[in-house]
C-alpha cells in the first residue's frame, strides 16, 4: 500500500525527518509513537503533500504510484485520506458541501453518515466554526467516511475528545480500517464489506486509540528517525514505564 524510502524532509532550513524507511502493507494498521517535535505530524503532513514540507532526498511510493512530488488533490484521488489534529475553520463552506465534495461525485447520503457520528444539527454551519475538540474530530470522520480511503492518516484522534466521544470516535475509525463502506439510502445506511483493502497510519500519545482497534505494528520516531519497532501495546507500556529517553539507545 505505501513504501516510504529514504525519506528526507525539511521545513525550512531544519532538517526534520532524517532517513525514513517504512512499509504499510494492505489492511495494515501501523502506529508511531513519539514525544512531541519528533517529526510524527511532519511525516504525515508530507504524505498528505503540503508544501511548507519539502522532500531533499527519497522517495514515497503508494498503490504503485510515485507520490513524492504530487500535489495533495491527486494524493486524495488515489485514496488517501488525512485526519488533522487541528484542522482549520473555513468560513463560508458548510459541512454538507464539504461532505458531499469528499465524496468524489459518488452518491452519499449525507444526513444519515451524518447521523452515524451524531452531526446532524451540524450540516449546515460553516466547516468547524464553534466546534468543540470532539465535534472536529467527529468532522473528520464524517469526511473520511464520505471519501472512502484505501489509507486513512489519523493525527492524534484522541486529542481533545472527552470519554464519550472517544467510544464513538474509536468505533468509527475501527469501521474505517475495516473496509466498510455506507451502503444504502437516507432512509436505510448500513456499513458493510465494500471489498476495500485499507491501511492506518495513526499517531498516538495517550494509546487510547488502541482499545478501539486492531494495530498490527508499531514504532517510535525520535528526532527525525524511526527507533524501536514492535507490538503497539508493548511500545506503549514501555514507554509509560520508562519515557521515550530509552529510545536514544536504539538510535545509537
Amino acid at each position: 500500500m505505501l513504501s516510504i524510502e529514504n525519506l528526507h524532509v525539511k521545513i525550512g532550513d531544519r532538517e526534520v525527518l532524517k532517513g525514513i524507511d517504512l512499509e504499510i502493507k494492505e489492511n495494515e494498521t501501523f502506529i508511531l509513537f513519539g514525544p512531541n517535535g519528533s517529526g510524527k505530524t511532519t511525516l504525515l503532513m508530507t504524505l498528505m503533500g503540503f508544501g511548507n514540507y519539502t522532500i531533499t532526498e527519497g522517495r514515497i511510493m503508494f498503490r504503485g504510484h510515485d507520490i513524492t512530488h504530487a500535489p495533495i488533490h491527486e494524493r486524495a484521488k488515489l485514496g488517501i485520506g488525512m485526519s488533522f489534529q487541528r484542522p482549520p475553520t473555513i468560513h463560508g463552506l458548510k459541512l454538507r458541501h464539504l461532505v458531499s465534495m469528499t465524496a468524489q461525485g459518488r452518491p452519499v447520503a449525507v444526513d444519515a453518515l451524518a447521523h452515524r457520528v451524531n452531526m446532524d444539527t451540524f450540516l449546515d454551519r460553516d466547516v468547524n466554526a464553534g466546534f468543540s475538540g470532539g465535534e472536529i474530530k467527529r468532522s473528520e470522520l464524517l469526511q473520511l467516511m464520505a471519501q472512502q480511503p484505501h489509507m486513512v492518516l489519523f493525527d492524534e484522534p484522541e486529542s481533545g475528545v472527552d470519554l464519550e466521544n472517544m467510544k464513538l470516535i474509536g468505533n468509527t475509525v475501527r469501521e474505517l480500517l475495516g473496509g466498510e463502506c455506507a451502503m444504502g439510502t437516507e432512509r436505510s445506511l448500513r456499513m458493510a464489506k465494500c471489498g476495500r483493502h485499507v491501511a492506518g497510519l495513526i499517531i498516538t500519545h495517550t494509546g487510547y486509540i488502541l482499545e478501539y482497534i486492531n494495530a498490527d505494528r508499531g514504532q517510535v520516531m525520535y528526532e527525525g528517525k524511526l527507533c524501536c519497532e514492535s507490538n503497539p501495546r508493548d511500545i506503549l507500556d514501555h514507554v509509560s514505564r520508562f519515557g521515550y529517553q530509552e529510545c536514544l539507545r536504539c538510535l545509537a
